[in-house]
């Protein structure tokens, strides 16, 4: 798509971001949130992935951010430090144009780059088919479904957890993990 430019997230995308993934924490069930965090919060979480080490990246489409996509710790102990769980979010109007793709994408090629070595996907609701095949497309294939563990919008919701390696994930020494 040539209309769209993949970039690294910035502080003045964050009113973009946050409206994003309002639209998706209020309305959808891709995220278990039940209350859309403010922009400062949303900038806390940027700000504190990119000192991290980890990729934050944002998708222009007609100078407005479109999507965006980030990778972030899969869990908080020391042995995860290599493994990285990944979130992707498009705007509701550009859905269905290859934007979540492209981040993907992207962002899995970043982590393999930085010498992450695995990539989680943890997909809220298995009738998130969509993000499913999403993530199946780019190489992840499915691990496991986690039955009725959230509650949202008055019903339960599965968590799906999809998994792709990264490089030559297992034939070699882990590097040093971001922190």
């Amino acid at each position: 798509m040539s209309d769209v430019r993949l970039r690294p997230g910035e502080e003045t995308d964050i009113a973009a971001i946050a409206a994003i993934y309002a639209h998706h924490v209020l309305t959808g069930t891709a995220s278990f949130e039940t209350e859309a965090p403010t922009e400062e919060e949303m900038r806390r979480r940027l700000t504190k992935m990119v000192r991290r080490g980890y990729p934050y990246l944002v998708a222009d489409m007609a100078a407005e951010v479109a999507g965006y996509a980030y990778a972030g710790p899969y869990r908080a102990r020391p042995a995860y430090g290599n493994t990285v769980e990944n979130s992707v979010y498009v705007r509701p109007d550009a859905m269905g144009r290859g934007i979540g793709r492209m981040l993907l994408e992207r962002l899995v090629a970043e982590c393999a780059a930085r010498g992450f070595r695995q990539m989680i996907a943890v997909v809220g609701d298995s009738a998130n088919v969509a993000s499913i095949r999403l993530h199946e497309q780019a190489g992840f294939r499915l691990v496991g479904v986690l039955r009725a563990v959230g509650w949202k919008h008055g019903r339960w919701l599965d968590t799906v957890l999809l998994q792709r390696p990264l490089g030559d994930a297992d034939g070699r020494e882990p590097a040093t993990a971001p922190g």
